[in-house]
This record gives structure tokens, sequence and C-alpha cells, in this order.
């Protein structure tokens, strides 16, 4: 839970996007726009009025939109809980499961958010799950129901989430809520900030596995122990290449070919604060075959859906999907990602059924080949999970 104090609270969101511009940033006035509406919120939070409006900034990779968040959040001194999306499902899940049994469970659930927070911050609002669009339809109108104020940011509008989904009525109370309750505003001035000018950090390496090794001995400390033995991370076994305490560096077949999952990269970024992966390969998405169920494991079971076509997901898409677990894992943690693959950054995935989500991997991937990416300044690590047991 974020500390309620005023001597330790950094500046609003408008002046800390001022600083920011005077520091170098280049000005934009589609962030200036949500600096607006984030700085309103922030104040009526400040004043403790009743009904206030969330705000729902929606775009394109690397507009800014989890930098203008995270001002608001550091700027809070009402009690305030910040998650990665995907964090905050998982503990969802977790948490149903301990309360089977129990009258009405969703209510209990958002009760207890509404105990420990005036306001959640989620990053990156995506719905791909069946089971999620199901639980998110009463659970949003309970969190509203029970005063708490939503900021979030999504690639996507709320009238876009999960589209084509199978059964996505179920998911349309939800996202009413979320056009009744927020501020809806896109952020697009044009550019991708994350690849504006900086003192470059080489991260990414073609068929160059020395310099990968350079790298990692260069962050050596003088009294580290480096050796290769394996570790377990959720039910498998890692095989690696080379480790310390803080450092580790794998083969990509030993993160993304195995039976791992988010939860499991989450450990990872705990565990080390630099991660090394070799042998990445270029990653090939399935080819479109007859209609699968979403929801199924990995559309696993066919069905005559009518007309209505969805990917394929193969084997290799399971690789890809844990590539791009991994690489929004590191980002949202600060955590330097270090490859050397076989071929060039915009040629990883050429083509296939992840395609959207994997045009967020490459932006993130180019801003860690920045010098300011996993540093002393780097916000994300400040802003990492902070409720005990949230996951």
């Amino acid at each position: 839970m974020k500390p309620g104090s005023s001597a330790t609270a950094a500046p609003d969101p408008g002046k800390a996007y001022q600083q920011a511009l005077a520091s170098g940033f280049q000005d934009d006035p589609a962030q200036q726009r949500a600096v607006v509406c984030l700085q309103r919120c922030y104040e009526q939070l400040q004043a403790g009025e009743p009904d206030i409006q969330g705000v729902y900034l929606w775009g394109a990779v690397g507009r800014g939109k989890t930098w203008l968040m995270d001002f608001f959040y550091r700027a809070l001194t009402v009690p305030a809980r910040r998650q990665h999306f995907h964090h905050f499902m998982r503990w969802v899940h977790q948490r149903l499961f301990q309360l089977t049994g129990q009258e009405n469970p969703l209510a209990l659930l958002a009760q207890e958010l509404a105990d420990e927070a005036r306001v959640l911050c989620f990053d990156e609002l995506f719905v791909s799950d069946i089971g999620d669009a199901v639980l998110l339809g009463g659970l949003f109108q309970q969190l509203f129901a029970k005063g708490l104020v939503l900021v979030a940011t999504s690639n996507q509008p709320p009238d876009d989430l999960y589209k084509d989904g199978f059964n996505r009525e179920r998911l349309l109370p939800a996202i009413a809520a979320l056009n009744r309750h927020m501020q809806v505003l896109e952020v697009d001035g044009g550019q991708d900030h994350r690849l504006h000018p900086g003192e470059r950090r080489q991260r990414y390496w073609v068929n160059q596995p020395q310099a990968l090794e350079t790298a990692f001995n260069e962050l050596l400390r003088d009294s580290e122990r480096v050796h290769g033995e394996p570790f377990v991370l959720g039910h498998c076994e890692i095989p690696v290449v080379r480790r310390s305490q803080r450092l580790l560096w794998c083969r990509y077949n030993a993160l993304c070919e195995q039976k791992l999952a988010a939860p499991d990269f989450i450990e990872l970024c705990d565990r080390f604060s630099h991660i090394f992966l070799s042998n990445v390969p270029r990653l090939t998405g399935g080819v479109q075959q007859a209609a699968i169920a979403r929801g199924t494991e990995d559309g696993a079971t066919q069905v005559a859906a009518g007309d209505r076509k969805l990917p394929a997901l193969t084997g290799m898409d399971d690789g890809v999907r844990r590539f791009i677990a991994l690489v929004d894992e590191c980002y949202d943690r600060g955590v330097p990602l270090y490859l050397d693959a076989e071929v060039p950054m915009n040629e990883l995935y050429p083509r296939g059924a992840l395609a959207f989500p994997f045009r967020r991997t490459i932006s993130r991937l180019q801003e860690m080949q920045l010098q300011r990416f996993g540093g002393g300044t780097w916000s994300r690590r400040q802003v990492r999970r902070e409720v005990p047991g949230a996951g």
C-alpha cells in the first residue's frame, strides 16, 4: 500500500510534467491534455471530493501513458494501489479461490480493495481471456459502486477491449462502467517517445555471443561468485549458461520453451537484477486454420463456429507468448534484458497471431537500448507491486 504522507509526496502531475520538459523531454500536446485530466483528478482526490471520475489513457505504444500515470501515482497522498493489470488479475483469481464458499465473493473482494485503497492504478489494461471477461463484467461495477477511483493505461479504448472475443457480451457491462466512470482520453501525439535520443547502451546483438559475454563480465562485482548451476523456477528446472547472485544468463529455450507463465517471470525479476538471453531465434507464428474455441487450452479443441475465424495457436506461439511476458515483466520492473538473437530486432516476429502485442514488445526492447533504462532514475522499479501478497 502506498503510504499517505504529504511530507514525502512527489510533485503533482502538472509540476512533474513541467519539470520533465525543463530537463529536456519533448513537448507533446496529447500528453498535455492527459496531464490536465490527471491533475484535475489529483486535486479532487486531495480535496476529498466524492464521485470523482477516473482517467483512462489509451493509445499506441511509446506515447508516454504509463509515464504520465506514474507521475499521478507518486504524487498521491491518499491510499493507492498501482499494478500491471495482469498482476492484478492474477491476484483477483487467487483471492476468489480463497473466498470459495462465501456468499457473493466478488462483492467481498471489491470491499477488501475499497478498505485498502481510494485509488487503483492499472498499467496496460488488456482483456484476452473469456474467464477474465466474465469476471470483469461484475468486478468493475462493484469497484465503482464502492467509490474507488480508477486510473488506467491501455493500447485500446474501452469499446475495443476483447473485440471479436468469444462471448464478448459478458464484458459489455464492464465496458459501460468504464465509459461512465472514467474520462477516456487518447494519448497519441504521433511519435514514439521511447525512440527519442538518449545516451545509448546496446543490449541487443545479432549473432554476437561474445558481446553478451563481455556485457555480463562488465556487470560482475569483484567478490561475486559465478557458476552454471541450474535453478528451479515454478515447477521447471532452468539450465543456465552462467549466473551469479544478481545476474542470470540463459538460452532462449530455457525460459521461453518450458512451461513457464507470467508469475514465474515475476519471481525471476525478484531474484535477478539483469537478465541475459542468448540463441534467440526468428519467431514465427501460426497459420490460419479452422475456427477454434477461444478460452480452450491453446485452442486445441476445434468447433464449428460459423464464419468466425480465429488464428491458430501453435507451440511456437507459446514461446512467443512467454517471450512477450518476459519482456513485459523486465520492462515493468526496470530489469535490463540483454539479448543475442539470430535476426535484427525488427525481424524477430515478422508475422503471426500475436503481431498486435508484439509491437509493444519491440518498442520496449528499443527503449532498453538506452542508458537511462534500469538506472537509478528509472521510475518503474520504484512503483512495483506495493501491496503484500498482491503477486
